[in-house]
């Protein structure tokens, strides 16, 4: 069985057009067409759909896909062994983060994880919680590292590297802001019902944070005015500095005290985790045990 074989036919599923692919293999289009034709004559069944703009698996191609991951998954796994038995400190490694917090997370520990394995090479991706959970569970991804609640875990494996608190944000020129406490100190509890008639810039609605903001309000017996919904929760700080609305963010965005903007506590303290998450059946190399311990000190050390 021809490997590379495998990982083409890999790419133009999830590329979806032998264009992309043979542009991320760096081939050429007629030898990645080629090498499908010549396995599709061996097979005796068309492995996709084809059309100009999209190509989809046939059911003979789902089954060779799902075989085919099985595999490169496996050698994957092989190697990572091997290179820990050997001390030979190489390989790679694909990391998820989501966006915004992650990118200051990964320029912070990058340096030290290059240093203790200069071999071994990071493929860092900026993405969605559900998006992470989707590739792990494929094997597209090896760690990913998640923000969400208990009940949004899948079947893959879990570390959880610590809790974060989700805090209540108002412009600073709000009344309430006389109940603020000052810099330095734990926020001030308040309760949210005193915003009730405020309008407030949350999360959307596909948000991991968005079904633990849901329940503080539903808890506070009664339901927001939103103004506008974002996949950005900068984006909330911004509004709110613009003194437009007010919002529920996590703590990260507000620990370094941003200008114009006061923070509260819910009564109850909503947390949700920080997490690492990794597939099932994965072997977690000494690579990737050591990138979760740079990570789980930079956002609890």
């Amino acid at each position: 069985m021809d490997v590379k074989q495998i990982e083409y036919i890999v790419k133009i599923a999830d590329e979806h057009s032998i264009t992309r692919a043979a542009e991320k293999l760096f081939i050429t289009q007629s030898a990645l067409n080629q090498q499908l034709l010549r396995l599709e004559k061996d097979l005796g069944a068309p492995l996709f759909f084809r059309s100009k703009m999209d190509m989809q698996p046939t059911p003979v191609g789902h089954v060779y896909l799902e075989y085919a991951r099985e595999i490169l998954r496996l050698r994957q796994k092989a190697y990572n062994i091997i290179s820990d038995m050997a001390q030979t400190q190489k390989g790679h490694l694909s990391m998820g983060f989501t966006p915004g917090r992650g990118i200051e997370m990964f320029t912070h520990i990058y340096p030290a994880f290059h240093q203790a394995f200069p071999g071994v090479i990071i493929e860092p991706k900026e993405l969605s919680v559900h998006r992470q959970q989707q590739m792990i569970a494929r094997g597209d991804l090896d760690i990913g590292f998640l923000t969400l609640n208990t009940r949004q875990r899948t079947s893959d494996e879990y570390i959880v590297l610590g809790s974060e608190e989700i805090v209540m944000a108002v412009p600073a020129i709000h009344p309430v802001s006389r109940y603020a406490t000052p810099a330095g100190e734990p926020f001030a509890v308040l309760d949210i019902a005193m915003l009730r008639h405020e309008p407030f810039v949350l999360m959307y609605k596909e948000s991991t944070i968005r079904s633990t903001i849901d329940d503080i309000f539903r808890t506070s017996g009664f339901v927001p005015n939103v103004l506008f919904e974002t996949s950005s929760n900068s984006a909330i700080i911004s509004m709110i500095q613009a003194r437009l609305c007010c919002g529920v963010v996590p703590y990260f965005y507000v620990k370094d005290h941003p200008k114009d903007i006061c923070c509260f506590s819910f009564e109850n303290h909503p947390t949700w985790d920080i997490a690492a998450c990794y597939r099932k059946d994965a072997y977690l190399s000494h690579a990737a045990q050591y990138l979760i311990e740079l990570v789980r000190d930079f956002w609890f050390g």
